[in-house]
């Protein structure tokens, strides 16, 4: 069995379910009620942002879910899309430590849990696509 294709299957299942659960994760934070406190343009600017980032999330699933294949293969934008897909999930992982503010989950039980979980699925996400990555690298090198 080939371990990459199905972590990359995993994470693209993932994805497309973290994709549909915006609807639930804007529910349970109130993002409408929050959001009208905004102007009109900047709360209209804010939903569309978290529809297009759903679709982005669950497009990269369907790539790594149904596309697995050609992710690994030797194709000259393989690499490069796995660079990207490692690129991305990285730096939402910096965001994920460096940038939200402890006190926003710290002491709090599903906050931290939910900190916790986001923590760990965004780094299994780096490590899936960057084995990705690194294998296709591998494979084009020749190595």
């Amino acid at each position: 069995m080939n371990y990459l294709l199905l972590n990359l299957r995993v994470a693209g299942g993932l994805l497309i379910a973290l994709a549909f659960a915006h609807e639930p994760i804007a529910r349970r934070f109130d993002w409408r009620g929050e959001s009208a406190r905004l102007s009109p343009f900047n709360r209209q600017v804010l939903l569309v942002h978290a529809f297009f980032i759903a679709l982005t999330v669950g497009l990269m699933g369907a790539l790594a879910l149904f596309w697995a294949e050609e992710l690994t293969s030797r194709t000259p934008l393989a690499g490069p899309l796995c660079a990207g897909l490692t690129v991305f999930w990285a730096a939402r992982l910096l965001i994920q430590l460096f940038v939200y503010d402890a006190a926003l989950w710290r002491g709090k039980r599903f906050e931290t849990a939910a900190h916790i979980a986001f923590t760990t699925f965004w780094l299994y996400l780096v490590i899936v696509f960057a084995w990705c990555w690194s294998r296709q690298h591998l494979q084009v090198s020749g190595l």
